[in-house]
């Protein structure tokens, strides 16, 4: 381009003072030729620009960190000149996203098409785009370029560990008789028919009784005889912490075949604590329990508890975009939103936090009749302050089970816990041991 721009420069300067000084004809037809590569070139290249399009087209909108992203990128000619070279340029958010790719001699109307991979290693939304395309003429004098906006999101959910077994919560176990109250969702236990009243939503009709009394009649249901479970993320500003780290690019090589690159959680308390309420929102979700949601960072959220998939796919979405800015301490969560959760509820505390506040909030869920668990991040393994023993005995002299969970434990184990393991013997049925990792 810089070498093409010389020359053009070169033939007008000499045309010009060959015709000033000499007025020779060649000089005249160096100027001319100056001017005519440079009007045709100029039209040639915004010609060939106005006709190209760039289309980006993926398969799922949703993924999660360690997955292979993959996007089919589609370059089109439509003009009818042809474009010597045509560069595309992935300005999209992602780390690392691929995509950027350079073609020559692209003829008219003609199409090119490549599948783009990117390894996603952070969580977040992300559009796809903007994408910026450029051409320019066979003589490298100009170049001109156009910017594409995104039309899709990519959601990237926290990774999802596999756990095996946890903690079973204490509650109202499975298969327990219902409870005879009323219950605002919709359960597997029906209780009656009532009639319609405005407002009731429409698939809790029953179709069949309202034919029979010629009336529109809706189904009642009874709460689910299991406990809750609800998770709780602290996301308070001040008792995260992380380490340095660098996430190392892979080639494009290394996905070639689909191969899912292993990935290592950032030593931070932050993402270990998001990645530890994914797991066991997939966990207990998996088992059939009602699981709750409830955090308080740069909003304050709360999804009510259910146990299906679209439950799943709610806390996931949520916890891709949790940051660490709260203004509430995990005492202060509690005391917000516990008084709403039904007796006998397990609420799982997962919090780096070495303050006194998660003593006050395990003491406020006991005299609530809920029935705390405390995943401990060691906030000393992150590059935190130490404290974390202190809270252990603490927790224990409380009977609350404890599972601790220091920087780069496979959460996989340290979050697989089999209760029959545990010695319960000479022990309250729920005073659990301290399980470290």
């Amino acid at each position: 381009m810089k070498a093409g721009r010389i020359l053009l420069a070169l033939l007008f300067v000499i045309g010009s003072v060959g015709v000033l000084i000499n007025g020779a004809a060649i000089y005249t037809r160096f100027l001319y030729l100056g001017v005519l590569l440079a009007v045709a070139s100029w039209l040639w290249t915004r010609w060939a620009v106005v006709g190209l399009r760039v289309t980006r087209n993926a398969r799922t909108q949703r993924a999660n960190v360690g997955d292979v992203f993959e996007e089919k990128f589609e370059v089109a000619n439509n003009s009818r000149v042809l474009v010597p070279w045509i560069e595309i340029i992935n300005q999209s958010a992602i780390p690392f996203a691929a995509g950027s790719r350079l073609f020559t001699y692209v003829k008219g109307r003609q199409k090119q098409s490549y599948l783009a991979r990117t390894w996603l290693t952070r969580r977040g939304g992300f559009p796809l785009g903007p994408t910026r395309i450029s051409s320019g003429d066979p003589f490298g004098f100009f170049s001109a370029s156009k910017e594409v906006a995104p039309s899709q999101t990519l959601v990237v959910f926290p990774v999802i560990f596999e756990i095996k077994s946890f903690l079973f919560p204490p509650g109202l176990l499975p298969g327990g008789q219902v409870i005879r109250r009323k219950s605002a969702d919709i359960t597997p236990h029906a209780a009656g028919v009532r009639e319609y009243v405005h407002g009731d939503a429409m698939k809790r009709i029953h179709w069949p009784t309202s034919a029979r009394r010629n009336q529109l009649m809706v189904k009642e249901f009874e709460q689910d005889p299991q406990a809750e479970i609800w998770l709780y993320l602290d996301s308070h500003k001040d008792v995260h912490y992380s380490k340095p780290h660098q996430v190392e690019e892979i080639p494009v090589e290394a996905m070639m075949l689909k191969k899912r690159p292993k990935f290592k959680l950032p030593p931070s308390t932050l993402e270990y604590s998001i990645s530890i309420t994914a797991s066991l929102a997939h966990y207990f979700i998996g088992q059939r329990r009602a699981v709750g949601y409830v955090s308080a960072g740069q909003t304050f959220n709360v999804l009510s508890a259910e146990h299906s998939e679209r439950q799943e796919a709610k806390i996931l979405e949520t916890l891709a975009f949790v940051e660490a800015n709260g203004g509430l301490s995990i005492a202060a969560l509690v005391a917000v939103q516990a008084s709403q959760l039904p007796q006998g509820s397990s609420v799982i505390l997962v919090t780096p936090s070495v303050r006194p506040d998660l003593i006050h909030a395990v003491d406020d869920l006991q005299r609530r009749f809920l029935r705390p668990v405390v995943v401990l991040l060691d906030a000393e393994t992150f590059g935190g302050v130490r404290g974390t023993d202190k809270l252990i005995i603490s927790l224990r002299e409380r009977r609350v089970p404890v599972v601790v969970i220091q920087c780069d434990a496979d959460l996989t184990q340290a979050l697989s816990i089999i209760p029959t393991t545990i010695n319960t013997k000479d022990m309250s049925p729920w005073q659990a041991p301290v399980l470290s990792h």
